[in-house]
C-alpha cells in the first residue's frame, strides 16, 4: 500500500485513538506488526500546544517513519497552518480527522461532524493540502447520520482535493460506537474512487480482518480497539492473510515481556506520577485477556509506585506460567 511516498509492505494501520495511541503504544504496536501508526489528534489551534498534554502528544523522539500527525478543527486556514508547522516539526504525514463523534469535537463542528457541510469539507481538505508538501490522509465514517451515509461523496471531495489515503470507520456519527460495524458502504466508497482505503471498525480477530478485506476490497485494515490490551494482534492478523493457518498462543513469559516493556516505556515517557496513571488503564485492557484478570487489575489500579506496579504484574505471571498454555489464547 503507497501513501504518496511512502510504501506500506504491511496494510495494518493502527488508528489514532485519544489518549491511547500515544508514543509508547504507537512503538510497541510497530514492533507487534502494525505497518502504519498514526498519532493521538492535535488541535488546529496552535496556541493550545504548550499545554502539558498537547506537548506529550506532538513528541515523536526516536520513532521510525513516516511520522503520521492528526490534526483536529473547522477553520481551513487554522487547519492549514496547523499542518504546515506539524511539518516543520517533523511530521512526514498530516492526517485529517472527519471521523470523532465525541460530544466535545462536534459541537465545535470538528470531527465527524464536518461530514454534514461537504463544501466546508472541500474548503479544509484543499486548504490544508496546498499548505503542506507531504502525504495528508483523511479518516471520516460512512456518514453523519444512519439516514445521510454521504462516504462516497466525501470521499470524492478528497480524491479530488488530492488526498492521498482515506480511513473510512464502518458507523455513523450517530452511531457513535454502538451496535456493529458495517462494510456496505466502505465497499461502495472503494468502487467510487481510487484512492487507498484502509477499513476500520469492529476488527477484532485475524478471521474478521480477512473478512473486511474480501467484503470491501479495501488496500488495508486499521485497528482501534482491537488493539486495547492486545497489541500483538497485528502480528496475528499479518500471519494468517499470509499463511490462512492462526499463531499459535503467545506463551506467558512473551506476553509477560511485552506488558512489562509497556510499562517501562510508559513510566519513561510520561514520569513516575503520570506514567503510573496512564498503566492502570492499558493493564486493565491487558487484564481483560487474562484467566482472573480482575485479581491483577484491581489491585494495580490502587498502586502509586512504578517499582510496585511492575512488581506486581511479574508476580501476577509467575501464577499464570504455572498454568495451561490454553489459558492465553484470547
Amino acid at each position: 500500500m503507497q501513501i504518496g511516498p511512502y510504501r506500506l509492505d504491511v496494510p495494518l494501520a493502527l488508528a489514532p485513538m485519544a489518549g491511547v495511541t500515544d508514543r509508547p503504544f504507537r512503538q510497541l504496536c510497530r514492533a507487534q506488526g502494525a505497518g502504519h501508526v498514526v498519532s493521538e489528534m492535535v488541535t488546529s489551534e496552535s496556541r493550545l500546544w504548550d499545554s502539558q498534554k498537547s506537548r506529550f502528544r506532538l513528541d515523536h523522539t526516536g520513532e521510525p517513519g513516516p511520522i503520521t500527525v492528526q490534526i483536529v478543527g473547522y477553520d481551513p486556514a487554522m487547519m492549514a497552518e496547523a499542518a504546515a508547522l506539524n511539518v516543520a516539526n517533523g511530521a512526514q504525514i498530516i492526517d485529517i480527522n472527519m471521523g470523532c463523534p465525541a460530544k466535545k469535537v462536534c459541537n465545535r463542528l470538528a470531527g465527524s461532524a464536518l461530514m454534514q457541510d461537504e463544501p466546508l469539507v472541500a474548503e479544509i481538505l484543499q486548504a490544508v493540502v496546498a499548505a503542506v508538501d507531504v502525504p495528508v490522509t483523511l479518516k471520516i465514517r460512512t456518514g453523519w447520520a444512519r439516514n445521510a451515509r454521504n462516504g462516497v461523496s466525501i470521499a470524492r471531495i478528497a480524491e479530488e482535493a488530492g488526498i492521498a489515503l482515506l480511513s473510512v470507520h464502518g458507523r455513523t456519527r450517530e452511531d457513535k460506537y454502538l451496535g456493529d460495524a458495517e462494510y456496505d458502504t466502505i465497499a461502495e466508497i472503494k468502487a467510487a474512487v481510487s484512492l487507498p482505503i484502509l477499513a476500520n471498525g469492529d476488527i477484532c480477530t485475524p478471521e474478521k480482518a480477512r473478512f473486511v478485506f474480501e467484503h470491501t476490497g479495501c488496500d488495508g485494515i486499521m485497528i482501534g480497539r482491537g488493539a486495547h490490551g492486545r497489541p500483538w494482534l497485528f502480528r496475528e492478523i499479518q500471519h494468517y492473510l499470509s499463511t490462512g493457518q492462526q499463531l499459535p498462543p503467545i506463551p506467558w513469559a512473551e506476553r509477560e515481556a511485552i506488558v512489562l516493556h509497556h510499562l517501562d516505556s510508559l513510566h519513561e515517557f510520561y514520569g513516575p506520577g503520570l506514567g503510573v496513571r496512564f498503566a492502570r488503564k492499558h493493564m486493565s485492557w491487558y487484564a481483560e485477556h487474562m484467566p482472573n484478570g480482575r485479581a491483577l487489575s484491581r489491585p494495580f489500579n490502587a498502586l502509586t509506585d512504578a517499582d510496585q506496579q511492575r512488581r506486581l504484574v511479574s508476580e501476577f505471571f509467575s501464577h499464570l506460567r504455572t498454568q495451561p498454555s490454553s489459558g492465553c489464547a484470547a
